[in-house]
């Protein structure tokens, strides 16, 4: 166990004193990322890590894969090995209306950017919207990429609460009134509807029309990131947010979990009255987008059967959560609950609230087993009782091999502090 509380020590970052006076201000709301120091050690083989959440790319056929590149140099290369447009290749602009079209959303390829994944477009949002001490409102729990983004560029996060269907439009509404009572300044809401990360809970129509009806009469952006949108395991989504409203919503895609994510593709659909900022936003920021990944992405797009295959990704990741909720069920104490998400990667555990995850991770390793505390989720230290569960990557063999693991960690944790069940 000393090994392990070692292995993770030493991830952790040490600043040397005599270099802070010389960091921009900004520089003190930079953190590490809980989940990036648990990856060195959660890499490990002999590790069941059920903490990051990557792409299972064994349902992507590798010979094809390396067919579209070759043929991509070979009859392409002056123009993909070259400079492109700072808004993005006009063609998977094009391609990615049509796939933006499966979730209701009719667009323009002219009001779509291309990003360097979707955390480039969160964070082209934050520079051209937040001022040190404006207000981001963000589910509770949220995607620690996010937090992480908000933070460097000085926001105030302020959680709105969340039960198993997603955000509360009433909290929205308190949190608004609340923030507006005391002279603060909302800049946006973001929030993930399909399948959350980190809590996999699926935002019903009714609430994503009450939320869009509050936040346009409160005059708050709304930022829909929907990196799981089409990874539904039963049943298609609701509509997208963005497809209901135009305005107000700006909407943030990515190819990262539906196709590979070592192409570093994503977008954002933003209104036109904001399409310039974002341009010039993004210019500034990369030059360019890499013509390389945005046309081999769009030679998949145009010569496969891409939409078969986000059905095989379904198929493989449904298999996986099956094989978690069970090994939950069966070895999980029964003071603990968890989500059962409909798709995506993730499920969210809730222990007694006596149990500190964060401090239980040592020991977790030490078991064999990695997951990401729920403090990770939170901006304020809050959800130490909680932890974030991932099934994409592991077998279903090893899902359950580390929940047994993990849930006699969890017992021995309990029964430490004298809790029951």
């Amino acid at each position: 166990m000393n090994s392990s509380s070692d292995d993770l020590e030493r991830y952790q970052t040490h600043e040397p004193e005599n270099l802070q006076e010389r960091y921009a201000h900004r520089a003190a709301h930079m953190k590490p990322s809980e989940i990036r120091a648990l990856f060195a050690v959660a890499s490990r083989p002999e590790i069941v890590s059920l903490a990051g959440g990557m792409p299972n790319l064994s349902a992507i056929p590798m010979e094809m894969m390396a067919g579209i590149v070759e043929r991509l140099v070979r009859e392409h290369g002056q123009e993909a090995l070259q400079y492109g447009s700072g808004q993005g290749h006009p063609l998977l602009r094009e391609q990615i209306c049509d796939v933006m079209a499966l979730e209701g959303i009719k667009a323009n390829l002219n009001d779509v950017l291309i990003t360097t994944g979707s955390q480039q477009a969160l964070d082209l949002i934050s520079r051209i919207f937040i001022d040190p001490g404006d207000v981001v409102l963000v589910e509770a729990p949220s995607y620690v990429g996010a937090l992480g983004t908000f933070a460097q560029y000085e926001a105030g996060v302020v959680h709105v609460e969340m039960d198993q269907n997603g955000l509360i439009p009433d909290a929205l509404r308190q949190a608004i009134k609340s923030l507006r009572y005391q002279g603060r300044k909302i800049k946006f809401l973001y929030l993930i509807p399909n399948y959350q990360n980190p809590a996999g809970v699926l935002l019903p129509a009714d609430r994503r029309a009450e939320i869009l009806d509050i936040c346009r009469s409160e005059k708050v952006f709304i930022v829909e990131d929907n990196p799981y949108g089409l990874l539904g395991f039963n049943r298609p989504s609701p509509n997208a947010m963005r497809a209901e409203d135009s305005e107000n919503v700006i909407y943030l895609g990515t190819f990262s979990k539906t196709i590979v994510p070592g192409f570093r593709i994503g977008w954002t659909l933003v209104p036109q009255s904001l399409k310039e900022k974002l341009v010039i936003a993004s210019e500034s920021s990369i030059l360019c987008p890499s013509n390389f990944s945005q046309m081999a992405i769009a030679g998949y797009l145009a010569n496969q059967p891409w939409r078969e295959q986000i059905a095989s990704f379904c198929s493989l990741y449904k298999v996986r959560r099956d094989a978690m909720l069970s090994a939950l069920d069966a070895h999980f104490p029964r003071a603990a609950t968890w989500t059962r998400p409909e798709g995506g990667f993730y499920i969210w555990v809730t222990l007694p609230p006596e149990i500190d995850t964060k401090a239980m991770v040592p020991r977790a390793i030490a078991a064999k087993v990695a997951y990401v505390p729920g403090t990770a989720f939170y901006a304020d230290g809050f959800g130490s009782w909680s932890l974030r569960l991932s099934y994409c990557y592991p077998t279903p063999e090893r899902i359950t091999q580390g929940v047994m693991a993990l849930s006699k960690v969890v017992e021995q944790e309990m029964s430490s502090r004298g809790i029951t069940g």
